[in-house]
């Protein structure tokens, strides 16, 4: 399945915004123009889903609470909301539609109450609150209907789609120096800093056939590489190992630490790849990578798209013109993010903007230019 369409009122940076998504949508937008928390509605939804140390109390709680997820320009409206389309792939009938509004309770102990949740099957609505027991029960609406397996059996496959949601982005010193930074890792461990404890619970068959298929992308990409594994030390901490080329013939093994930021990039974003098959979200998968390899993504992104058993939606956020200036980008692909003073829109390119798509321009050439600050060229004056 596939989030086809999203609608946001009173979220983060946005006010409203209503936009299409495709199997792969390239989020572009000018710094601080909220590429990340729109990323971040999939993990919210996400992390409500969860039946073990998740739902909307807590998941709203992670975010410093409601006051940081509303609009900052809501002035008057303190409802936040979310809707999202669900069908089987690009093209197909709409399965679900989800309908997600909640605000502070107003009094008391100022609790998050659900304002509205609605399911829809095949356009059918199946889930209508607040209902009659909630309002004999206003706790009820503290919880949505997502997190809680004994009301949701008959959208339970909706909560499953919104609960696996991958995102990684893999950041190379938390993983090189984990075992020296220590400290409380943050739940489902976003940064990497968990990467090796992951690979280490991968069934052992899986792991070694993601390990293969990495090594033959590494090989094309890092000079000298020739093999990768992974290789637990005497006290059985997990490690991966890497063996280049060298001039002495039994240089050894290098373990992780030593890797370059590059290498460990990049085998982050291919391990996430190949890590299942629900939505994939990507935040700038160019940071640390040489513009060769970065013009590569989207092929390899449609690549995997082709193979029906490891397609899955993907949503890239980027700024990389190296990235977007790959021809193969089609031009519906794209959501473009636009600042304002009264908060961040979003939109799908213009009928000129695709025409000169269409007459051969990249992305990289038509777009990208639409996210460059109006004043940057003073920055070097400074």
């Amino acid at each position: 399945m596939l989030t086809t369409n999203l609608k946001l009122k009173n979220w983060r940076n946005f006010q409203a915004i209503d936009v299409p998504l495709q199997e792969i949508t390239y989020l572009l937008g000018p710094n601080a123009s909220g590429k990340s928390n729109l990323l971040d509605v999939f993990r919210f939804l996400r992390d409500i889903s969860k039946t073990k140390g998740g739902g909307l109390q807590q998941a709203v709680a992670d975010r410093g609470g409601i006051t940081k997820l509303r609009c900052l320009h809501a002035r008057r409206d303190p409802e936040v909301e979310i809707e999202i389309s669900v069908a089987e792939d690009a093209g197909s009938k709409l399965i679900w539609r989800y309908v997600l509004a909640f605000k502070p309770e107003g009094k008391g102990a100022q609790r998050i109450l659900i304002s509205k949740e609605k399911v829809y099957h095949s356009e059918k609505l199946i889930l209508d609150r607040p209902n009659a027991e909630d309002r004999k029960d206003p706790m009820l609406l503290t919880q949505t209907h997502l997190e809680q397996i004994q009301v949701n059996s008959k959208f339970r496959d909706l909560g499953q789609f919104f609960g696996t949601t991958t995102y990684l982005h893999l950041v190379p010193q938390l993983l090189k120096f984990a075992e020296k930074l220590g400290g409380q890792r943050l739940e489902d461990d976003p940064f990497g800093q968990g990467f090796l404890e992951r690979l280490a619970k991968t069934p052992q068959k899986t792991r070694d056939s993601r390990l293969v298929k990495i090594t033959k992308a590494l090989t094309q990409a890092v000079p000298q590489f020739k093999e990768l594994r992974f290789q637990p030390d005497v006290l059985g901490h997990p490690h991966l190992q890497a063996l280049y080329a060298h001039h002495r013939p039994n240089a050894g093994w290098q373990s992780e630490e030593h890797f370059s930021d590059g290498t460990l990039r990049l085998l982050g974003l291919l391990w996430a790849l190949l890590d299942g098959t629900s939505t994939l979200l990507l935040e700038e998968p160019e940071i640390s990578l040489n513009d060769a390899i970065v013009k590569q993504i989207p092929a390899m992104l449609n690549r995997f798209q082709r193979d029906k058993k490891s397609r899955r939606q993907i949503i890239v956020s980027t700024h990389s013109e190296a990235l977007l200036s790959d021809a193969g980008i089609d031009g519906r692909s794209i959501v473009l993010l636009e600042s304002s003073a009264n908060g961040t829109t979003a939109r799908s390119i213009n009928k000129s903007e695709t025409n000169a798509i269409i007459s051969g321009l990249s992305v990289a050439e038509v777009v990208l230019p639409k996210t460059r600050p109006t004043t940057v060229n003073q920055l070097g004056l400074w």
